[in-house]
């Protein structure tokens, strides 16, 4: 009995301290660093006509040749640029064309989101975040960024979780593995005229193609708890 009980507490401090270690690392770890192209932000992406798509024709720049964009600090204040505005690379071999701006008709009704790529590179904007993966200037491929959702506040400054994931087509769907190689948490797919997300929550969403962002969507709502504990 002695036995089992200390091996039992051993392992009951190596889960909780892992638990802190996991905790302290999604909240309290360095922010990645701001590399998007500051004209991005403090540009109007709501101007914009997408329904007309840029032609990747080779023209202009490669995917590696423009900066990672990701999410400053919790989430951006309005919808920005494309971030592969100037991007013609044509799209790499196995690649669906997903590019657009999308609104969910069923699943999480009315999420909006717009989809960039060039290359093998493919840039999700939506909701605050941006989340970039692929072929870049200043980074990995997989994306070094913020999920948005602010889970407590401690003063003035908010906390939410750190993110990365990497991306893959398979047979004409878009998997976000954690890390560019864990297991699969976020699905994209073509099926006739609508976007499908399969996300981690075990939601379905269907999307519809939009030309102009609703107003609703320029300046993001906040997300999370906002859980204050020593305020």
């Amino acid at each position: 009995m002695t036995f089992f009980l200390r091996w039992t507490t051993r392992l009951t401090v190596a889960v909780a301290a892992m638990l802190v270690a996991v905790f302290w690392l999604v909240f309290f770890s360095a922010r990645p660093p701001l590399t998007i192209d500051p004209a991005t932000l403090a540009g109007d992406g709501s101007t914009i006509n997408y329904c007309e798509l840029p032609t990747l024709d080779g023209s202009g720049k490669r995917a590696a040749e423009i900066p990672k964009g990701n999410t400053p600090g919790c989430a951006y204040t309005h919808f920005p640029l494309p971030i592969l505005r100037e991007c013609t690379e044509p799209l790499a071999d196995g690649v669906v064309d997903i590019r657009g701006l999308w609104r969910g008709i069923s699943g999480k009704v009315g999420h909006v989101e717009r989809v960039e790529q060039c290359g093998d590179r493919t840039v999700v904007t939506s909701s605050g975040i941006i989340h970039d993966k692929g072929p870049n200037l200043t980074g990995g491929l997989n994306s070094n960024d913020t999920e948005g959702m602010v889970m407590f506040t401690i003063g003035d400054r908010e906390y939410c979780p750190r993110t990365s994931a990497g991306v893959t087509w398979e047979q004409g769907v878009l998997n976000f593995r954690v890390l560019g190689w864990g297991p699969v948490v976020v699905k994209r797919y073509l099926d006739g005229e609508h976007l499908i997300w399969e996300y981690a929550d075990g939601s379905t969403t269907r999307m519809e193609r939009l030309c102009t962002l609703p107003t609703e969507h320029v300046k993001p709502q906040p997300r999370g708890h906002r859980y204050a504990p020593f305020n």
